[in-house]
């Protein structure tokens, strides 16, 4: 069997994964297996050297990811009336997936791929060559970002008897160069001691504007476990992101997080760090002596 073969029922198997999870209930799993597969085609559409795939072919994948991202995105809507994406369109999807190679017809969904911009995993931006970082400085003008894809926020949980849950307002982020910033956002994660995942990764929209040295999102992240439930050593990370054009990649700029004996109602400031993000907190540098940090608000709720 060929490369581009196995790389098809590759995605076919997790295709059915997610639809699996999707059709159970179980909507963080079906979540995140769609966000997985929706990267992987659009990074296969995003190559430059010959994968095996024509252009046809990849502008097809790429509307694949879409449609995806589209149900993905309306598994996060409370109001399922308003959903967006059904499942059994997106299970349509599946003979277009196993039969790529020889498919012909014209899709059946009026989608487009989503834009060509690579995404990569945090650190993995540092394999690449260091772009020289823009000291200057924004000039006070109150710059509106343009819109982008709504992020991957997720509900809150169902309360429970005696258990608390965590909301996190990200407020702003000081930066020195925050003017320059191309569609910012943040990735929220919850990790452990050892930096493994306890929740679904989820990233804001893009930041609502910038103001002088400050990006401000003002976006409420609600916190995918209870808090009585978070082991010890758990940390809360914020990673910061942004677009570089010239290298047609989003990267991750610095990074912030919370411990555990953090977590009480009202306003936090914590600093920020150095890429690569480093989740065991073990060699951490300021990312700079200015006072800039970000700046946060937790509500805490409880069901007594």
């Amino acid at each position: 069997m060929s490369d581009v073969n196995k790389t098809v029922q590759k995605w076919h198997a997790s295709f059915r994964k997610a639809t699996d999870f999707d059709s159970w209930g179980q909507l963080v799993e079906a979540i995140d297996e769609y966000q997985i597969l929706a990267r992987q085609l659009q990074k296969e559409v995003q190559a430059t050297n010959s994968t095996g795939f024509s252009e046809e072919q990849k502008k097809t994948l790429g509307k694949i990811a879409t449609c995806l991202e589209m149900r993905g995105a309306s598994l996060q809507c409370n109001n399922q009336t308003k959903e967006e994406f059904k499942l059994e369109d997106l299970k349509k999807l599946e003979t277009i997936i196993t039969n790529i190679l020889t498919f012909n017809k014209e899709f059946p969904f009026d989608v487009q791929p989503v834009p060509s911009r690579k995404i990569l995993a945090p650190g993995e931006e540092e394999n690449l060559e260091l772009e020289e970082e823009d000291a200057a400085v924004g000039h006070g003008s109150a710059d509106v970002f343009s819109p982008r894809a709504p992020g991957t926020l997720l509900p809150r949980l169902p309360s429970e008897p005696g258990m608390t849950l965590l909301t996190i307002k990200i407020e702003k982020i000081g930066l020195k160069d925050a003017g320059q910033c191309i569609d910012p956002y943040i990735t929220f994660t919850v990790k452990d001691a050892n930096g493994v995942d306890l929740n679904p990764a989820q990233d804001t929209p893009v930041a609502s504007r910038k103001e002088d040295t400050y990006i401000h999102f003002n976006v409420d992240v609600e916190v995918q476990k209870h808090v009585e439930r978070l082991p010890k050593g758990a940390a809360i990370f914020f990673e910061f992101k942004h677009y570089k054009p010239k290298k047609r990649f989003t990267s991750t700029k610095c990074f912030a997080f919370m411990e555990m004996d953090e977590i009480k109602p009202g306003p936090i400031v914590i600093e920020l760090y150095k890429k690569p993000t480093d989740y065991k907190r073990k060699k951490l540098q300021l990312l700079t002596k200015k006072p800039l940090y970000l700046h946060l608000h937790q509500t805490l709720h409880k069901d007594s």
